[in-house]
C-alpha cells in the first residue's frame, strides 16, 4: 500500500498526519506551540522551536505507524500564512523571532499606505494594505533588527513558513515557496507572477532576499527523516490547501475553516476578480504551470476564542467543553461578543478594534458568554459570506466546512442558523493537511465523506433581528476604534 505524509505547521499547533492511498488517517502526531505576546499587540513564535516540533511530530507519526519510510511515496506541507522569518543564511539561524500573521505592530504604517497607495498595492497583489501580510513585517525586522546591528543584507534571506520548513528540513538547504504563500506577502504581483520590483521599493525589500517560487505541485526536494528520503512534491498556504481537499475545483466552490482564525474562500476560476466588498483576491494555486484564483476573507479570531475562555478566564478545562458550556446557555440571553482581540478583518480591515462583550445581566454566565462568543464567530463569518454573494452576485445556499472548531455541533448549528444556509461537514475534518497530500498525490478529484448536514432552524425574524443588533454594534465598535 502507498502512504503520504502531510506536514502541517499551524499557527497554534504543529502536526504530521500519515495517509493511506484511501486518504484515510493512519496516524498523526501533534504538538501545540506558545505564542510570545511580548508588546500589546505584538505576536510572535520561536522560530528555531517550529522546527523542533515539526522535525518530532514527523518521527512520531512514523514510528506510530509501523510504517516503514520507503513506503511512504510523496510529502506535502501546508502551513500558516504571512508569518515571517528572516535568517542568516550562512548559519541558518534567524535574526529574530518569528512574526506571526495576527500580528499588529505596524498597524499605523499600514494605515499610511492605505491613504497613499491603496489602490496600488491592491491591484498588483489582490490584497488590502495590513499588518497582517508579509511585506511589513519585513520592513519592520529590517528597521528595527537588521540596520540597527550592522547586519550585512546579503547575509540575510526571507522566508513565510513553508520556505522555513523547506530550508531546515529538505536537503540542501533549498530557498523555495509556492506561488499560494508567495502570493499572501504584499510584494508579489498576482497578476505577471513575479516579485514586483516597485513594491520591494515601496518597503525597501531587496530581491536578494526572496525565495524561488514554484508550482504548488513542484518538485521541491527530499525531506531528511531518520536518515531517510522522502520527496516533496506539494506546498500550499494551509488556507488553499483546504479549499484544495473540498475539491472545490470549480468556480464558486466554497469552503470555511475554523482554526485559530476563520477563513471563506471561494474558487474564481483562471480569471483574476477584484471585490468590491473588501474582500482579498489570492492565488489558490498553481497546479502543472496553470493558475487559479481565489476570493478571500478573513476573521481573525475564531477557535482562538474558546481558547481565551479556557485559558485566560478558566471557563473549562478543554475546548471541546465549550459545546457543553454553550448548549446550557439561556435562550433568552441578550449577549453579544465580538471577538476582535487583535482588530477586524475582512470586510472591515480596522487593526484599531478591540474586543467588546456587550448585554451582561445578573443572570449571565459562562454558558451565556461562551454561546455568544460562539455566536460572535458565526457574525464575523456571515458578513463575509455577504460580501462574498455581493461580489459575485451569487447566492450561497451551501457551505463546506472543516477546521478544529467545526467539530462543535453547536457551533455549527448557529452559524447555519445565523447565516441561513446549510453546513456540510466531513468526517475528516483535517481538511487542511489532506489537500496537501491530495496534491502530492497527484489526486485531482476526490470526494470528502459527510459526516453531517447541518439545516437552519432559527425563527427568520428573530435571525434579522440577531443580525440588525450586531451590525449596530460593530458600527460602534468602529466609530469608536
Amino acid at each position: 500500500m502507498k502512504y503520504y505524509l502531510s506536514i502541517d505547521s499551524g499557527t497554534t499547533s504543529i502536526r504530521s498526519i500519515l495517509f493511506n492511498e484511501d486518504f484515510s488517517i493512519v496516524s498523526i502526531a501533534q504538538e501545540e506551540i506558545p505564542l510570545i505576546y511580548s508588546n500589546d499587540g505584538w505576536v510572535e513564535q520561536d522560530a528555531n522551536l517550529i522546527i523542533e516540533l515539526q522535525r518530532r511530530t514527523i518521527e512520531d507519526v512514523i514510528k506510530n505507524s509501523t510504517i516503514g519510510i520507503p513506503d511512504i511515496i510523496a510529502c506535502g506541507i501546508t502551513n500558516q500564512r504571512e508569518t515571517t522569518i528572516l535568517w542568516n543564511r550562512k548559519t541558518g539561524k534567524p535574526i529574530y523571532n518569528a512574526i506571526v500573521w495576527q500580528d499588529r505592530r505596524t498597524a499605523k504604517y499600514s494605515n499610511i499606505l492605505k491613504k497613499d497607495c491603496f489602490e496600488f498595492i491592491r491591484k498588483k497583489t489582490g490584497l488590502i494594505p495590513d499588518p497582517y501580510f508579509s511585506a511589513t513585517k519585513i520592513k519592520w525586522i529590517y528597521e528595527n533588527v537588521i540596520v540597527k546591528n550592522n547586519i550585512p543584507i546579503n547575509d540575510i534571506i526571507f522566508g513565510t513558513i513553508d520556505t522555513w520548513l523547506i530550508y531546515n528540513l529538505l536537503e540542501g538547504n533549498p530557498h523555495y515557496t509556492d506561488y499560494s504563500n508567495a502570493s499572501r506577502t504584499m510584494i508579489f504581483n498576482i497578476k505577471d507572477l513575479r516579485w514586483d520590483n516597485e513594491l520591494l521599493s515601496i518597503f525597501n525589500i531587496p530581491e536578494s532576499i526572496l525565495p524561488d517560487v514554484m508550482d504548488s505541485n513542484a518538485n521541491f526536494g527530499n525531506l531528511i527523516i531518520m536518515g531517510e528520503k522522502i520527496p516533496v512534491k506539494a506546498v500550499l498556504g494551509d488556507q488553499q490547501s483546504a479549499l484544495y481537499g473540498h475539491s472545490a475545483f470549480n468556480p464558486g466552490d466554497t469552503k470555511i475553516t475554523y482554526g485559530t482564525g476563520a477563513f471563506i474562500l471561494i474558487n474564481i476560476g483562471e480569471r483574476l476578480l477584484f471585490s468590491n466588498n473588501n474582500l482579498l483576491s489570492t492565488i489558490a494555486w498553481c497546479k502543472d504551470g496553470v493558475i487559479t484564483y481565489a476570493m478571500e476573507g478573513s476573521v481573525f479570531i475564531a477557535g482562538a476564542v474558546i481558547q481565551w475562555l479556557r485559558d485566560n478566564l478558566n471557563f473549562f478545562n478543554s475546548s471541546k467543553d465549550s459545546e457543553l458550556a454553550a448548549i446550557k446557555a439561556n435562550e433568552k440571553s441578550d449577549v453579544y461578543f465580538v471577538p476582535a482581540f487583535v482588530g477586524l478583518g475582512a470586510p472591515y480591515w480596522r487593526p484599531d478594534v478591540r474586543g467588546a462583550i456587550v448585554g451582561l445581566t445578573r443572570d449571565t454566565g459562562i454558558p451565556e458568554i461562551t454561546r455568544a462568543a460562539l455566536e460572535g464567530v458565526a457574525f464575523l463569518v456571515n458578513d463575509l459570506i455577504e460580501s462574498v454573494c455581493n461580489d459575485l452576485n451569487i447566492i450561497e445556499e451551501k457551505l463546506f466546512v472543516d477546521g478544529g472548531m467545526s467539530n462543535n455541533d453547536c457551533f455549527l448549528q448557529l452559524q447555519s442558523d445565523i447565516s441561513n444556509m446549510l453546513v456540510e461537514r466531513p468526517v475528516n475534518t483535517e481538511m487542511t493537511s489532506l489537500g496537501v497530500a491530495l496534491l502530492a498525490a497527484g489526486v485531482g478529484d476526490y470526494k470528502a465523506e459527510v459526516d453531517r448536514i447541518f439545516k437552519p432552524e432559527i425563527n427568520l425574524e428573530i435571525r434579522d433581528n440577531k443580525i440588525k443588533r450586531w451590525k449596530d454594534l460593530i458600527r460602534q465598535l468602529i466609530k469608536e476604534g
